[in-house]
């Protein structure tokens, strides 16, 4: 099960169709960080990754990424990063990597595939 959480309705719609549809995943979407975290507390089993975009509104997703334990994440963002501050964002607990949006479909589906383990 992979969880999309991004604030734009059309990368949740799309990345919920390229998984739940081209892929077989089950997705569950969620528009910012508070929905995020309101929605993991009431599953009954996690994720086994997360996709986070790092611009939303709401509590800022360091804040957010604090709170999730023993889930995968994976930032999405359209905002360009230097290496130096990519690094520093895969440092924090239960990241495992950074797509930079507009994404490859099928870099998606690797990095997929690498961190739930298929």
């Amino acid at each position: 099960m992979i969880m999309v959480v991004d604030d734009n309705e059309d990368v949740r719609r799309t990345i919920k169709f390229v998984l739940d549809r081209q892929q077989d995943y089950k997705t569950i979407l969620a528009s910012n960080g508070d929905d995020c975290l309101e929605k993991l507390e009431n599953l009954t089993k996690k994720p086994d990754l997360i996709l986070l975009d790092i611009m939303m509104p709401g509590t800022p997703v360091a804040k957010i990424v604090e709170k999730i334990d023993d889930i995968k994440i994976a930032y999405l963002s359209a905002v360009w990063v230097s290496e130096k501050e990519r690094k520093k964002m895969l440092s924090q607990k239960n990241v495992v990597d950074f797509i930079v949006k507009p994404f490859d479909e099928d870099e998606l589906i690797k990095l997929i595939k690498t961190q739930v383990g298929e």
